[in-house]
């Protein structure tokens, strides 16, 4: 179960993506690097993103030798950075195997995986290992469930949509966590 003690616990040992990423290999730091280097929210997405008012803490299951780790991380990391309401932390997902276990997705150790909590540390929302548009993106190629290699380019198009759904992704969390009667309640709004 996904209780508010092991979330932050697992929270408090995640790294921010900097520190999480200089762990890595060169090869993975470089292609982690190429990929945030090329990323930017759409000035519409920054306004929305910086317009959250709840504290949302978020953290990723991943490993830097996953491609599509090193394709949407940054992404997570750009929209964390548009608002200071959201922290980011990233574990390996093969060091906090009790957290993994907790977020397999169709029976499996996927990565990314990124769980958003409240204020308190409480699970809200379970998503990844792959946006809407990334699987679909996948599936027109028919790769299968295989894992793209880190190195390997995602496509533009692809990756301004996988950067939106995850913007999405962020949005509805502070859309529940905002219209939450016990925060309102809380903080008088």
């Amino acid at each position: 179960m996904l209780t508010p003690q092991l979330l932050k616990a697992v929270f408090d040992r995640g790294m921010a993506y900097d520190r999480y990423v200089a762990g890595g290999t060169p090869d993975q730091r470089e292609s982690w690097s190429r990929v945030y280097s090329r990323l930017a929210l759409t000035p519409a997405q920054r306004v929305l993103v910086a317009s959250f008012t709840r504290k949302m803490p978020v953290l990723v299951t991943s490993g830097l030798w996953c491609g599509d780790c090193s394709a949407q991380c940054p992404m997570l990391t750009r929209i964390a950075e548009a608002n200071p309401c959201i922290e980011l932390r990233f574990v390996d997902r093969d060091r906090e195997k009790e957290l993994a276990e907790h977020v397999r997705i169709c029976g499996g150790l996927r990565v990314p995986t990124v769980v958003f909590m409240n204020e308190d540390f409480e699970f809200v929302a379970l998503r990844g290992d792959k946006s809407l548009s990334r699987l679909r993106a996948i599936a027109v190629r028919q790769i299968g469930a295989a894992c793209a290699v880190p190195w390997a380019e995602t496509p533009p198009d692809e990756a301004l949509a996988t950067l939106a759904d995850w913007v999405g992704d962020f949005e509805q969390t502070h859309l529940t966590l905002r219209l939450s009667p016990r925060l309102r309640e809380r903080h008088a709004d």
